[in-house]
């Protein structure tokens, strides 16, 4: 069976995830993140894609984009992958592909998970026993969002500038909603959906959506249609 094409529509929020290849390593020092920041600076700019967060694990990464254009996602992330690449392949004289097939990616509802995907994007680390809290991780957008640093590669989505009035608000608004964590059915919701490939969001939102596009944007239900796209149990 042919398998779908992503899915990437402009002014939506997308949210990405790349591995490597048989969950190998895809960072060995601290300048291989750096240089896949870079990477990714250069080419949202070129491509008008806005990046809202990121977390670089040691065999994989998340982002959180919003595209100006339909395009613009696919574009940025080949050229950021097939530099990389050569890059890393370069470094330590290596040869071959280094990510596990081409990325994954989800468009989701704004208001109801991009604040969401966010703290999970945040909260990968502490998931996967690296560090005990968000804060302790440096390879993430966390400490953009908190204050503790200045991160230019992060365009702060308008969700973001809601939580608060003045910068301390927002911070300490940010800080709270990512310790609080997030409830176990956002956080199969949002795991489900990246892998899948189908839109995250309420019916409404799915049914206006799906008039944009002639990409099917969930799974078909075979029995009566859930009231909230995706939100289905871990295999």
């Amino acid at each position: 069976m042919a398998r779908l094409p992503r899915l990437t529509l402009a002014g939506y929020p997308h949210h990405v995830i790349q591995r490597g290849n048989n969950r190998q390593p895809i960072f060995l020092a601290d300048e291989d993140r750096q240089r896949l920041l870079d990477l990714l600076a250069e080419h949202a700019a070129a491509f008008r894609v806005a990046v809202h967060a990121y977390v670089l694990m040691d065999n994989h990464f998340h982002l959180l984009l919003t595209p100006e254009t339909d395009e613009g996602l696919p574009q940025m992330m080949q050229a950021v992958g097939r530099r990389y690449v050569r890059y890393f392949n370069d470094r330590v004289h290596r040869s071959g592909t280094l990510w596990e097939g081409r990325y994954r990616s989800t468009l989701i509802q704004t208001e109801r998970y991009l604040l969401a995907c966010m703290a999970y994007i945040d909260l990968n680390p502490v998931r996967a026993g690296m560090v005990p809290a968000a804060g302790d991780f440096p390879s993430s957008s966390h400490a953009h969002y908190i204050g503790l640093r200045t991160d230019k590669l992060i365009t702060p989505h308008p969700m973001y500038w809601q939580l608060g009035n003045t910068p301390f608000a927002r911070e300490a608004a940010y800080a709270d909603l990512v310790r609080a964590g997030l409830a176990v059915g956002q956080e199969q919701a949002l795991t489900r959906s990246v892998l899948s490939g189908w839109a995250l969001g309420e019916a409404p939102f799915l049914a206006a959506l799906q008039k944009q596009t002639d990409r099917r944007i969930r799974r078909a239900s075979a029995g009566r249609p859930r009231g909230v796209s995706e939100e289905m149990p871990k295999k």
